[in-house]
């Protein structure tokens, strides 16, 4: 099912004359927006599974927390709880969302030339996505890295570097992408997990420091605390099944997810007819990349080598398996 893009008739595009580095091949005619623009894959729902133990945490941090305010002042258990329970939805608030994109990604907004270029190359991006581009807002970081990033409800950045080096067509592609983790669910559900978790993250964080200064304590002391956290521990885990121990190993499970959810953005990205550029842009960054780890060498510093545990924990596969999946995709294609 398909509606016109302006909702009322359909919208003959009309572009200004390409730039002489304009590349990328524009859609003529009608423009018509889908009626779902908005979806969750299977990558989307691993995510909010595998928080979802910390996100119990921290309902009930808040929840003790919100008892003992609650006992001191007078104040119902429930309004802070209900509070931090609705507070999620100011990742959808336009407000709270230009807030983030200002305080907590770094961003700016575009210059006017690049605002022009951003929107040039966005536009064609939504179009044949069939998505409306004006409910997102394009954003700017000051970075020397080729990067873009997709977050909360309507965020897209990318990097003054991109904007500035890559072609438009290449640029489409990167773009492209973005749109793929905002389309399939994955920005969405990566800042609602975070900050429904962070309750359970700080407490865990400050337990940790106190147990690190365990030593300062007397050996009756330590031995009693080791022992009542002991026996707290084989209580949980036993009437939890041992699901308690969860947790452990989500961090390789969500980057795992992770990664999957960049193959499926790259997917989307191709999709739209972007799998080319978008290769292009990954393989001229891998070669950067490999010619600043030669020049280090030359120079004498030392080489770090990834190990095994920090590429499990990797959020983004190796630019040798995207290259493969978008080749493989491409040959796939009648």
């Amino acid at each position: 099912m398909s509606m016109p893009y302006d909702g009322e008739k359909p919208r003959e595009t009309c572009s200004s004359p390409a730039a002489p580095d304009d590349d990328l091949p524009r859609r003529r005619g009608r423009i018509h927006i889908t009626a779902r623009q908005r979806r969750v894959d299977a990558t989307t729902l691993g995510n909010l599974a595998l928080h979802l133990p910390h996100v119990l945490a921290s309902l009930a941090v808040v929840f003790g927390v919100s008892y003992v305010v609650s006992a001191l002042t007078g104040l119902p258990w429930w309004i802070p709880c209900g509070c931090w329970a609705l507070s999620g939805g100011l990742v959808f608030h336009r407000p709270c969302e230009r807030l983030m994109a200002r305080w907590l990604f770094g961003l700016r907004y575009p210059h006017p030339e690049e605002d022009r270029k951003l929107r040039s190359v966005w536009r064609e991006v939504t179009a044949r996505a069939g998505v409306d581009g004006n409910a997102y807002q394009l954003w700017v970081e000051d970075s020397d890295e080729i990067n873009a990033m997709a977050a909360a409800g309507h965020i897209v950045g990318v990097t003054s570097h991109s904007l500035g080096s890559l072609s438009t067509a290449q640029l489409a592609g990167v773009l492209a992408h973005e749109l793929g983790h905002h389309t399939r669910g994955h920005a969405w559900a990566s800042l609602l997990t975070f900050w429904y978790a962070l309750p359970g993250r700080l407490t865990w964080r400050l337990l940790r420091r106190l147990a690190s200064h365990i030593d300062r304590l007397s050996v009756g002391a330590a031995a009693l605390v080791i022992g009542v956290l002991g026996a707290a521990v084989v209580a949980v885990a036993t009437a939890t099944y041992g699901l308690v121990f969860l947790p452990f190993a989500a961090p390789y499970l969500a980057a795992a997810v992770s990664r999957r959810s960049e193959l499926r953005a790259d997917e989307h990205a191709a999709g739209l007819g972007f799998g080319p550029q978008l290769m292009t842009v990954l393989r001229e960054e891998h070669e950067r990349e490999r010619s600043e780890r030669v020049a280090a060498t030359a120079a004498g510093l030392p080489s770090v080598k990834e190990g095994v545990i920090a590429r499990l924990l990797a959020s983004h596969p190796d630019v040798h398996t995207r290259l493969h999946h978008l080749q493989t995709r491409s040959q796939s294609r009648p």
